[in-house]
């Protein structure tokens, strides 16, 4: 078996850029509503953002020792997309970690667990979406896997996905459908532009939405 997987493709540069600044809920509206991880992932601190390909990591729960060899063989840009095992009693990643990750040029983490050290990784400004924090140490004596597809917060993730996070949570974007999803989260966004300019005259959102049909359909009553 083959444990690490060193080449994987990735979105072209130019491409992952044009996704910077969209927000995660625009593109997911625009993923026809799918690649949301579980709500529970969230940035480190507020204004955190994450835009560049997947390179995944499966750990064995309680044990890091695969995130290390991540930050050796990760690429510049690279997000280090982590799952534990739905193990979250562990501080899987720390602050030493994190200065040999910006050493590396490494684009951010995202891990399905929880980290610690958080203060001082706040103060470095390296990028994280986790869990949570924990205090507990691990262990690094047991193998997983690297660039092998894992499930993520609920997602499938496959190595060179495109990873988007900000405030609102992480988007996963297939890295086949990246430009097609660009498309629509674009004309998405000049939509909403037209609609926000109606909702300052003063038009409800329910007049603007068609949603009169919506309550009659429904049966609603209102007196």
């Amino acid at each position: 078996m083959i444990h690490v997987i060193t080449h994987i493709e990735r979105p072209p540069n130019d491409l992952i850029d044009q996704f910077r600044g969209i927000g995660t809920a625009t593109v997911h509206e625009a993923s026809g509503r799918k690649g949301a991880a579980a709500s529970a992932i969230k940035p480190i601190t507020t204004g955190v953002k994450l835009c560049g390909p997947a390179f995944t990591v499966q750990c064995h729960p309680g044990d890091n020792l695969m995130l290390h060899k991540a930050i050796e063989r990760a690429q510049p840009g690279d997000i280090l997309v982590t799952s534990v095992g739905e193990y979250y009693e562990a501080g899987y990643w720390g602050a030493l970690m994190a200065t040999s990750a910006i050493a590396r040029k490494l684009g951010g983490l995202a891990i399905d667990g929880c980290i610690r050290d958080s203060a001082e990784i706040i103060r470095m400004g390296f990028p994280i979406f986790c869990r949570g924090f924990c205090i507990k140490g691990t262990t690094k004596t047991v193998l997983g896997l690297i660039n092998h597809p894992i499930l993520f917060g609920g997602v499938w993730v496959h190595p060179g996905d495109l990873i988007l996070g900000d405030d609102d949570g992480i988007v996963v974007v297939e890295r086949l459908k990246c430009e097609e999803v660009l498309e629509r989260s674009l004309k998405r966004i000049e939509a909403e532009k037209i609609k926000s300019e109606k909702l300052k005259t003063g038009v409800s959102s329910v007049e603007l939405n068609q949603l009169e049909k919506v309550f009659e359909f429904l049966g609603m009553v209102e007196k």
